[in-house]
């Protein structure tokens, strides 16, 4: 297809986006069928959680590539380009195919899906017909209504964490998921399935009964993980021990690399993956914009996807492991308004003594006067200028911190990397 067309059909699909989020599995289910279920047609490995589920994914994708096989990626949202929510052998869709997925939803599913349901659709398109051994699928939103939840029989689900909130300002997505711990615990492991394991990373306690609960119900079988961040193995359900030293960084990466292995473990015998081939994938994996460090002119530019309390304080652990300096550091942060920013600013704040607030694309960000409020900082909306002014701010050999947002993460690392980008989208 030309260029047009693909800019055309990009133009269809996010003019869906005005429907924002509506959970609920009737209309991609039957559009599903009208395509003729593609999603039924692979084996699949499938991913809920509020944090660290798409450096999951990414773990389970090394794994499986490691195994040699041909493996596929769908998670959200894009740093840059939208391509890069559907990935296969470790590579962005490229146009044709994804032009060619979309064209076919677009044409025979209802106009009533949204945004998020169209892509989810396209991606399954695009997975069946390059005939994978393997897709790995990232939850959208949530887990029990999610468009992704259309795949029936996953060889394992698994759920990394569950927000936990502070004054009820970071709970993830209040009034579609609830407003507790427990009710989104509930919500995320509505991916169970019956007699398909479902591990289980660190969560509280309220989770716990909350999951337990839910894979009775469903007749899933829960695997907990031990989880500890500084744990450097971990025993497998089969009795095994695997080494968990994961290529990306921060002592939360190992709670992540566990439920990936685990995982892995239970599909082992369907995808003939052995224990090495578990450890290399996990030692080898990578996932752009978490704890990723560019070079900028001699400063260390540090990208991190933290929206969110339990994202911060992973974010601050990782750093003073490395023995980060706050006194040659530089901030740059912007969040969404809605994301809770005060509790998350206030654990970021100290990593810096220069902050320089932004405002990310997306729903209605807060404002750099909001965030001033909190941690005395200076404002530069745009987040290009933003990184330019912190990186002039900054002395060679010192640090800045980008952070606050995906989607600031995602301007920013195009604009260092001189990258095209597509409209972010933020449901």
């Amino acid at each position: 297809m030309s260029k047009v067309d693909h800019s055309e059909l990009l133009r269809a699909l996010y003019a869906r986006g005005h429907r924002g989020i509506e959970l609920g599995l009737g209309r991609v289910t039957a559009a599903a069928h009208t395509l003729g279920d593609p999603q039924a047609t692979f084996s699949a490995l499938h991913v809920a959680g509020t944090n660290g589920k798409g450096s999951t994914c990414a773990m389970l994708e090394g794994i499986a590539r490691a195994g040699g096989l041909r493996v596929g990626l769908y998670t959200s949202p894009h740093l840059a380009r939208l391509a890069e929510r559907i990935r296969i052998d470790g590579e962005p869709v490229d146009d044709a195919r994804l032009d060619h997925a979309l064209a076919r939803v677009l044409s025979d599913a209802p106009p009533e899906l949204t945004f998020f349901e169209t892509l989810t659709l396209a991606a399954f398109v695009v997975f069946h017909e390059a005939k994978l051994d393997v897709v790995v699928l990232e939850v959208g939103l949530g887990g029990r209504l999610d468009a992704t939840n259309l795949v029936e029989a996953p060889l394992a689900t698994g759920i990394t964490s569950i927000t936990v909130g502070e004054g009820g300002r970071d709970l993830e997505h209040e009034a579609l998921l609830g407003s507790t711990t427990a009710a989104i615990a509930r919500e995320k492991a509505g991916i169970a399935k019956r007699g398909r394991p479902l591990v289980v990373g660190p969560v509280r306690d309220d989770a716990r009964d909350a999951i337990f609960e839910v894979a009775r119900e469903r007749g899933a079988d829960p695997i907990w993980t031990c989880a500890g961040d500084a744990r450097e193995t971990a025993t497998m359900p089969d009795g095994s021990v695997v080494r968990l030293a994961p290529k990306l960084a921060g002592p939360h990466q190992r709670a992540n690399a566990e439920v990936a292995a685990a995982m892995a473990t239970h599909a082992a015998p369907v995808l003939g993956l052995s224990k090495e081939t578990i450890e290399r994938g996990i030692a080898n994996a990578a996932w752009p914009g978490r704890m990723e460090e560019i070079e900028v002119d001699g400063r260390r530019v540090i990208l991190d996807c933290a929206h969110n309390i339990d994202g911060a304080r992973a974010l601050v652990e990782a750093l003073a492991a490395q023995g980060h300096e706050p006194a040659s550091s530089v901030l740059v942060f912007g969040a969404l308004a809605d994301k809770g920013f005060a509790p998350m600013l206030r654990v970021l704040a100290p990593l810096a003594n220069r902050r320089v607030y932004t405002c990310p694309s997306g729903r209605a960000p807060a404002s750099p006067d909001a965030l001033s409020a909190v941690a005395q900082g200076e404002a530069e909306p745009e987040p290009a200028r933003a990184i330019h002014r912190a990186i002039a701010m900054a002395e060679r050999g010192e640090t800045v911190l980008v952070c606050g947002s995906i989607y600031l993460v995602g301007a920013i690392r195009a604009e260092l990397l001189g990258m095209p980008t597509d409209p972010v989208i933020a449901l």
